[in-house]
């Protein structure tokens, strides 16, 4: 039962967190170019498959909330579950090379700028690979120019904490 309530609290807080930087920060969180600052928690599930869901959880709220209705809540959160899930994947496939972190931050800026990239062209006229490739670009500067430092400087030091977060 323990367990449980500190699994649940863990996934809200990771979901609260999301949310509250990417609306927050709403003017910068969404559109073409985008600098989804929450997304630096993306490399999460690179320690732990279980922060998978709160990632997805607060993405979902913040597409709900956020401007562009029900093809974000739906690719948006799509994009972050997929994204999420394979960094997972890598974690466990290649954690053992020295560019698997490397490897697990390229796939959301690439999962991302595709799907995002078509919802904007299909749904808002963007054209498709200014699309993409402006959704890459602010993916690949959260993701791999900031988080990938600070997630190596936060796992050395709180590591532990991460994992036992559940």
């Amino acid at each position: 039962m323990k367990s449980n309530t500190k699994g649940l609290v863990s996934t809200a807080v990771v979901a609260a967190i999301y949310a509250t930087l990417t609306l927050a920060l709403g003017f910068i969180s969404y559109g073409p170019i985008q600098f989804r600052i929450a997304e630096v928690m993306i490399l999460l599930p690179f320690i732990s498959s279980k922060y998978i869901v709160g990632l997805t959880l607060g993405c979902f709220i913040a597409n709900i909330i956020g401007p562009y209705g029900v093809p974000d809540i739906v690719i948006g959160t799509l994009a972050t579950f997929i994204s999420a899930y394979l960094v997972y994947l890598t974690s466990k496939l290649i954690k053992e090379s020295k560019f698997a972190l490397i490897v697990a931050g390229i796939w959301p800026t690439v999962v991302n700028a595709v799907m995002v990239g078509f919802m904007l062209n299909k749904f808002y006229g963007a054209p498709l690979i200014y699309a993409i490739l402006e959704v890459g670009f602010g993916q690949f500067v959260v993701i791999n120019i900031i988080g990938l430092p600070l997630f190596k400087i936060l796992s050395s030091r709180y590591g532990n904490l991460l994992k036992s977060a559940f």
